[in-house]
């Protein structure tokens, strides 16, 4: 019981911390302006704590998407853990043996099927195996709410239960304890303890030195895609951050522009920025380069939990393009790319990511044009914004009052 309830701690911190930065990845979307970034439609009272994304600090998405991911992956190892505790609860039968007991049951089916799937999901997206049936948007989103309500109530009933487990032995007792004088636990009402059990094979030590290894190791593995520099040598497990490339280009892309359906006709020679305001304007790139040029150092993150560093990019403000068309006050503004396929090709942004002026339609990075791959001739860069509202290869800027 005392090690279950130490994982069930850990597990009561970790998952809380995952269930708030992944409603913050959500707000990070603005699903508020409407249907375009909306991925999880009918979401009604789901989504009563949306609110206008800040641009402030450049870094947040970075931080909040990094830590719901890599804590993700860092769990894995304490939830497989807590399972095995619990086994025999899982699959005592009979499965009701009262109304009550039923409702228990049925609760237990909901928090242990809400975290397989939770997890699941989360980490075939995170290596874009898309296997899962429909959207991982609404999948992941809905299966959160109904875990979380699940694993409230179930925090509710065994809180009690696990404080008196965790004050029944020391932690520094259990550290100086070997596996030869490791004794069982005495008899609980779960009926998680053997009627006789058998001598221990391993330790309570050795089971918190194993499962915090493999969590260590997890972490070692994936943190790097998130952190940056010297450590992206150590991400193995992350699917972007292995192999970057070399020259001003040379950092991490979700999508190229291959995969899209992007040619060189599209962003070739002929390529024009269409704008929409109360008046209509239609530029060249040469006319782009004209125009006063501002930098930002920026990161891009994404929603799998990879970053790159900072780069530096430079470009047109978006609050000069507004103005330019007669909307210097506009409240969003639709960007649309030129490519044919793939989710993302039509995106909101919020009023307060227009006015910033670290927010650019980006023509070059690290002093060079933008590379097919990376959005050339132009595309929009934004602080603190989830990596795929950052649009690629834009033909069409709508502002809007």
């Amino acid at each position: 019981m005392w090690l279950t309830a130490v994982l069930g701690l850990v597990l009561l911190l970790g998952i809380t911390t995952l269930f708030v930065t992944g409603l913050l990845s959500y707000a990070a979307y603005n699903p508020n302006l409407g249907a375009v970034n909306d991925k999880t439609p009918d979401k009604g009272l789901l989504g009563f704590y949306l609110f206008a994304w800040p641009t402030d600090p450049h870094w947040l998405y970075r931080l909040t998407q990094g830590v719901h991911v890599t804590l993700g992956l860092v769990l894995v190892p304490v939830l497989l853990a807590k399972l095995w505790s619990v086994i025999p609860k899982l699959f005592e039968w009979p499965a009701a043996r009262s109304p009550a007991h039923a409702l228990e049951r049925l609760s237990l089916l909901l928090l242990v099927g809400g975290v397989l799937f939770e997890f699941a999901t989360g980490i075939l997206n995170i290596q874009l195996h898309y296997i899962f049936p429909g959207s991982f948007y609404p999948l992941h989103f809905y299966g959160a709410w109904v875990f979380i309500a699940a694993f409230a109530a179930h925090v509710s009933l065994r809180l009690g239960r696990m404080w008196r487990s965790l004050r029944s032995r020391s932690l520094r007792s259990v550290l100086r304890t070997d596996t030869a004088h490791t004794t069982p636990e005495p008899p609980d009402p779960d009926g998680l303890v053997a009627p006789a059990p058998a001598g221990a094979t391993v330790s309570r030590r050795g089971v918190l030195g194993a499962v915090g290894a493999g969590s260590l190791a997890l972490l070692v593995f994936t943190a790097g895609q998130s952190i940056g520099g010297p450590l992206r040598h150590t991400a193995l497990l992350a699917p972007h951050n292995r192999n970057p490339g070399p020259g001003p280009n040379g950092f991490q892309i979700n999508k190229s522009a291959e995969s899209v359906g992007v040619g060189a006709t599209d962003i070739g020679p002929a390529w024009r920025l269409q704008l929409r305001g109360s008046r209509k304007l239609t530029l060249t790139l040469e006319q782009l380069l004209a125009m006063d040029q501002h930098s930002a150092m920026l990161p891009i993150a994404c929603v799998e939990g990879w970053s790159t560093d900072d780069q530096h990019w430079s470009g047109v403000r978006l609050s000069h393009l507004a103005a330019l068309v007669g909307a210097p006050d506009a409240t969003s503004v639709l960007v649309e790319s030129v490519q044919r396929h793939g989710a993302f090709r039509r995106v909101l942004l919020a009023g307060n990511q227009i006015r910033d002026p670290r927010s650019l339609l980006a023509l070059h990075v690290n002093g060079a044009p933008l590379s097919a791959d990376h959005g050339r001739p132009a595309r929009v860069i934004v602080p603190a914004n989830p990596g795929v509202n950052n649009t690629k290869w834009v033909r069409r800027l709508t502002f809007r009052t």
